[in-house]
């Protein structure tokens, strides 16, 4: 669901499943981050919200952008500066390159960590559960624009 061309509808669905409102500012935020290419901070969801939604109020951004998180739509990504930013979660097993310039977020996968965990593992004893992989670089159009 998390990856559909128009995840909206499902997304509201499932929010109203888990027995949250479908408000106004609510449905503002689901738009945003279900059509989003980049991953957002808080504040940007905030700006972004106000213009179809007034009303809307950050209090309501932090605790719908808890909920999604909280229902598997969408993921909290951890930056290089410390900051985080939202964005929507993975379809299966994928991982997240994001550009260090405009922000633009693709999921990927078909990589093979296997056998870095089985060393990691093996060598701190650690029974490894999960993992989750971000790389930072530039998108193709932010390199065009650095030459």
């Amino acid at each position: 669901m998390p990856n559909d061309p128009n995840p909206i509808p499902g997304w509201l669905e499932c929010i109203a499943r888990s027995g949250y409102r479908l408000t106004a500012p609510r449905r503002a935020i689901v738009d945003i981050m279900a059509s989003s290419d980049r991953a957002l901070e808080p504040l940007q969801v905030y700006d972004l919200g106000r213009q179809s939604c007034p009303g809307l109020g950050l209090v309501t951004v932090y605790r719908t952008l808890e909920k999604l998180e909280e229902l598997g739509l969408i993921q909290r990504v951890h930056q290089p500066n410390g900051c985080h930013t939202y964005w929507r979660a993975a379809c299966g097993h994928e991982h997240l390159l994001f550009c260090t310039a405009c922000g633009r977020a693709v999921h990927f996968s078909g990589d093979n960590i296997t056998p870095l965990i089985e060393k990691v593992s093996n060598q701190t004893h650690f029974t490894i559960q999960d993992h989750w992989l971000q790389l930072f670089g530039l998108c193709p159009q932010c390199q065009q624009n650095n030459l």
